[in-house]
């Protein structure tokens, strides 16, 4: 089959519901979380960031992997619609843009939610308590796998941008 933008955004729309899936699966570990209660003592520091915090650790890594699924089914969506009103859709499209938003929530994943588990075990309790070190570790980690995902937006956004589609 050629790599042709149509098949790529078949493939980000693939893709994306993959990981929306993943995401839902995440959403049951934030739900046991909040069924069972922390782990460690929630102190007053605790308390008073628990609006930023969530309560739950891996609230911030579930919520971008399920807006990042959506995201790439709308790309996904955007490419396939608009290759189809492309006057030649014939310069191969590149599947970098799909695998680096891809594999950056997998990433997002596996650092905020199997690596708050890992964080822990060097630094306990750093969720629930003013232990600086941790959260920044643990938050900058996260942070990175999203720029890996904005770059790949950048990517399939520029993708898109550079098809020539007739005017309706």
């Amino acid at each position: 089959m050629s790599n042709t933008h149509e098949v790529q955004g078949a493939g980000f729309v693939r893709s994306g519901f993959g990981m929306l899936i993943l995401g839902m699966v995440m959403g049951l570990g934030v739900v046991g979380h909040y069924m069972v209660g922390a782990r460690w003592d929630t102190g007053a520091e605790f308390l008073r960031n628990v609006g930023l915090w969530f309560g739950c650790p891996w609230t911030l890594s579930t919520s971008m992997v399920m807006v990042g699924a959506i995201g790439m089914i709308a790309m996904g969506s955007a490419y396939a619609t608009l290759a189809r009103l492309a006057k030649d859709d014939f310069a191969a499209a590149s599947d970098l843009p799909r695998r680096l938003c891809k594999g950056s929530l997998v990433a997002i994943f596996l650092t905020g939610f199997i690596g708050y588990f890992v964080v822990d075990a060097f630094w306990p309790g750093f969720y629930y308590s003013p232990i600086k070190a941790g959260k920044e570790v643990w938050l900058s980690m996260q942070l990175l796998c999203m720029m890996g995902y904005l770059v790949g937006v950048i990517l399939a956004f520029n993708g898109v941008r550079h098809l020539k589609t007739q005017p309706a």
